[in-house]
């Protein structure tokens, strides 16, 4: 017989007999949310894959500097550190070699006129004496020029009057003759011969005077070139004596003693620098001016002075030729009467150039991507990407520029740290 199946347990009874097999009425809602994931996933990678390639990569925020897009003046100006120079601070040279005498030291006050040194030269002495005694032997050649052409001019006059005389003589004679003819008393050959006497005086009073003429005009032309003879040397004998006057170095207006550049009883040489006068009275206030602002100084120009918290009115007086590491030397000098008292050399002052004003123009903060970019693209912030945008600059101050074309009011600027961004379109902030 076959086994009995096995019996169960009387009393305990399980649910199996009441389960009903039953059929799935979604068969593809597994599948369509295992579709959403992976798209939502996709989604979110491409996000992310987009942000990084949009930006190219990261720079923190912390090494740039932002400044925002207004409105309003543009003052453009030039401030600078300056030293206070003496306008005038000439050096004395000496005028010709030998042995120097100084009669001041560095740091004494002078007048003007007063000897602060005396150079002797016995050569430049001798010299002067030399042109003395040979102006003197000129004046006397031409004083003895002046005596000659007096003589002629009266011997010549002797002759003229002499030969008029005769003529007088020759016309009471032919007169004379000529009453004793009409009486019969002489005959007509004496009175041929009387009018040719008279003829004979004429021709000698025309000779003797064209004769003093000539004499006359000789003497005269004797006479002026032996003056101005004597009057070539006695320029070359004031110029000796100037020289030997300008033996004494003389302060040439009220001041100090400068630096003294040469030794006390030395033999100087001939234009050699003995020492330098400073004026105290008139002063400049040097600066160094950027480069980029060269192009924009004039002389004339209007600037203040600041000094112990008062501000003095000034013009620019110089502006040096050349550009020297990138900066130009410009000086300035107080307007008349509005100096400060009490100003010392290399002092030092707060200078304000004051180029033009441009109203109400859009500007930003100045910064280093201005010269990066050349002014014609800056990275404008677009959320916390940064994008390249052209631009076009104008003109600049110290501390803004101006935006012509390529941004508007509020947008922000990335102004400092450009240069980490290797000119790439986009670049992601991090760090805000």
């Amino acid at each position: 017989m076959p086994d009995a199946p096995p019996r169960r347990a009387a009393g305990i009874h399980d649910t199996s007999a009441q389960d009903t097999a039953r059929a799935d009425t979604r068969p593809g809602r597994s599948r369509w949310l295992l579709a959403g994931g992976v798209g939502f996933a996709l989604l979110l990678a491409a996000w992310v894959v987009s942000g990084w390639a949009g930006s190219g990569r990261s720079v923190d925020a912390q090494r740039l500097r932002f400044a925002e897009v207004t409105r309003g003046d543009l003052v453009r100006d030039i401030a600078a550190e300056g030293r206070v120079i003496a306008a005038n601070s000439p050096t004395l040279y000496a005028i010709s070699g030998g042995m120097l005498n100084l009669k001041v030291v560095a740091g004494d006050r002078v007048e003007r006129g007063q000897a602060l040194a005396e150079i002797d030269s016995p050569e430049l002495r001798s010299k002067l004496a030399q042109e003395e005694a040979t102006l003197a032997s000129y004046e006397a050649e031409a004083g003895r020029a002046a005596l000659d052409a007096q003589l002629r001019r009266a011997e010549a006059r002797k002759v003229l009057d002499q030969a008029q005389v005769d003529r007088t003589a020759a016309e009471r004679d032919l007169q004379r003759y000529q009453r004793a003819y009409e009486g019969g008393a002489v005959a007509q050959v004496d009175l041929a011969r009387a009018q040719d006497t008279l003829k004979k005086t004429e021709i000698g009073v025309s000779s003797a005077t064209e004769d003093f003429g000539l004499q006359g005009r000789g003497a005269g032309l004797d006479t002026r070139n032996k003056q101005l003879v004597a009057e070539r040397q006695r320029s070359v004998v004031m110029e000796v004596r100037r020289q030997v006057d300008a033996l004494t170095l003389r302060a040439p207006f009220d001041g100090i003693v400068g630096q003294v550049q040469a030794v006390q009883s030395s033999n100087v040489a001939a234009n050699a620098p003995v020492l330098s006068v400073v004026d105290l009275s008139v002063f400049e206030v040097e600066i160094k001016v950027p480069e980029s602002f060269a192009r924009d100084l004039e002389i004339g120009m209007p600037a203040e002075l600041r000094s112990v918290g008062t501000t003095y009115p000034a013009k620019v007086s110089a502006v040096s030729p050349e550009v020297v590491n990138g900066e130009v030397v410009a000086r300035l000098r107080f307007d008349a009467n509005s100096q400060p008292p009490g100003l010392r050399q290399s002092q030092r002052l707060t200078a304000r150039i004051l180029l033009d004003t441009r109203k109400d123009v859009l500007m930003v903060a100045r910064g280093p991507f201005l010269d990066q970019e050349g002014g014609s693209a800056a990275y404008v912030m677009d959320g916390n990407t940064a994008v390249r945008r052209p631009i076009t600059a104008g003109a600049s101050s110290l501390s803004a520029v101006e935006i012509v074309d390529g941004l508007q009011p509020g947008e922000r600027v990335v102004v400092a740290g450009t240069d980490l961004f290797d000119n790439a379109d986009r670049i992601r902030i991090s760090g805000l």
